[in-house]
């Protein structure tokens, strides 16, 4: 199976319908233009179990993100937050309703297309780092390098130049033992972008940190998502945190409150 089984379609591929000339002395007005769409859920459903022990996490819920843009998602304990960043990073699937990645529909994909999505086009940051405790830093990051097959020498540059653009710079030889907290984290995130994913998906990235060190990852992603345009959404607990992204979502047993937060950007 290719790639090309599940490579979304370029919009800017696809040709625009004929515009007709305008007449003579005719004003021209220069459309707005707007942010693409990246991702879409619509109805989205999702049920554990079945019969008298059965439990619905998602109850219809739309969502869409576009390109570039910087989403946290709030919500209590069991309000569906975790439940719906599994199946937006394709690490579940819906029990109904669909799934649009750039206009693909992810729920109609095999496990082996979902997993291409994941290597390809997504991005992944932990709570708990999740790092190779053994491994240098150089290592953990060129991971998913290794699953892409790609060769030694531009895992190592791609790697390096990763490791720089988070301020770690000179620390590629030492391990996750060797690192504190918040550059244990800086490395995740090194891992995470060395891909160049369209999708970033953080769950409670900055939840094993101090104040300090939440705000040094949370600049950091505000910068990821301003300077390389990479479409961030995050899960947090935290008010605080979330209040560095352009748009606050919130999750109530299961669903979407139609109340919406949105961040005045520059």
């Amino acid at each position: 199976m290719s790639l090309a089984m599940c490579r979304p379609v370029d919009p800017s591929s696809l040709s625009g319908p004929h515009t007709p000339e305008r007449p003579e002395g005719e004003r021209t007005v220069t459309p707005v233009r707007r942010r693409s769409r990246l991702i879409e859920l619509t109805g989205i459903t999702k049920t554990y179990g079945r019969g008298a022990s059965a439990f619905q996490a998602l109850r219809g819920v739309d969502l869409r993100v576009d390109e570039g843009e910087f989403v946290a998602i709030m919500g209590p304990s069991g309000s569906g937050k975790s439940t719906v960043m599994n199946i937006l990073g394709c690490l579940d699937v819906p029990t109904s309703g669909t799934y649009e990645f750039r206009g693909v529909h992810v729920e109609m994909l095999s496990r082996n297309q979902r997993a291409l999505l994941r290597r390809y086009y997504l991005g992944f940051v932990f709570q708990g780092y999740n790092l190779l405790s053994r491994t240098s830093a150089l290592e953990n990051v060129e991971l998913p390098l290794v699953y892409r097959g790609e060769a030694a020498g531009t895992r190592h540059a791609a790697a390096r130049a990763a490791l720089a653009s988070v301020g770690l710079g000179g620390w590629e030889g030492h391990t996750a033992t060797e690192l504190s907290g918040g550059q244990e984290q800086r490395v995740a995130i090194a891992r995470a972008i060395v891909t160049r994913p369209s999708l970033l998906l953080a769950d409670e990235p900055t939840g094993n940190l101090d104040t300090q060190c939440s705000r040094e990852i949370m600049e950091l992603l505000t910068a990821l998502n301003r300077n390389q345009g990479i479409s961030v959404v995050m899960v947090t607990h935290d008010p605080n945190m979330a209040a560095f992204a352009r748009r606050v979502v919130h999750f109530v047993d299961g669903r979407i409150d139609q109340g919406e937060h949105r961040r005045e950007t520059g």
